[in-house]
């Protein structure tokens, strides 16, 4: 009985992430400053990671639109913080990729400053997903978004990507390093979400994860 009812729980949490991401989702403006960050009622989560992680890719699949945010093979392609509104429940934010990126090193710079004025002080943000690409684990700049989430009490979720392009053995061993190291960050969500775009790998479980937040945010 006890198994069923937890069977029967895990399918309508799931059900309630695919129509929260069923929902509208539509642009609402993009920010290049912190003065142009819009203000918002909304629970709020960022997807942040280096450059050509897949921040958009990701956000395209979990809403089942290609062309909601840009892609490109191109390190740096997102150059504001880009804000989409989903069904008018959940605020979705595109940041641009912090690390390598085909841009000035002044911009880069300013993207980083950007970046990281957001995470440490953004009321409505309840959670941001680090995006991890599965073939490089954590980087040093990645340590320094999750040291900064740390000392700002934001609590962010490690998302690995593109868990398709390594085999299992690579990405077991890839997943088990990362979760290492997340007992030694006060902000770290314990749970790793492991995903691919191509194959729709961790998908649902994003989505339930999310929706589960908002729904959690939104009874307060």
């Amino acid at each position: 009985m006890a198994n069923h009812n937890t069977d029967t729980t895990k399918l309508v949490e799931t059900e309630a992430g695919r129509l929260l991401f069923a929902q509208d989702c539509i642009f609402t403006t993009g920010a290049a400053s912190i003065a142009g960050l819009p203000t918002t009622d909304l629970p709020e989560t960022a997807f942040a990671g280096r450059s050509n992680v897949g921040k958009s890719s990701l956000i395209n699949a979990l809403t089942s639109r290609r062309t909601l945010a840009r892609t490109s093979r191109t390190p740096g392609r997102t150059r504001q913080l880009n804000f989409f509104s989903l069904g008018g429940r959940l605020m979705i934010a595109d940041l641009p990729g912090y690390g390598y990126a085909k841009a000035s090193k002044a911009e880069v710079a300013s993207w980083s400053r950007l970046i990281k004025a957001y995470l440490s002080g953004r009321p409505s943000l309840t959670r941001c997903c680090l995006l991890v690409d599965a073939r490089h684990g954590l980087k040093p700049y990645d340590f320094t978004m999750m040291e900064l989430m740390d000392r700002a009490g934001v609590v962010y979720q490690i998302v690995v990507t593109k868990a398709d392009k390594t085999d299992a053995e690579n990405l077991a061993q890839s997943v088990g390093k990362i979760g290492d190291t997340l007992p030694r960050h006060a902000a770290a969500h314990p749970d790793i979400i492991v995903t691919s775009t191509r194959d729709g790998r961790g998908l649902d479980e994003l989505r339930t994860a999310l929706a589960a937040l908002e729904r959690s945010v939104s009874i307060r």
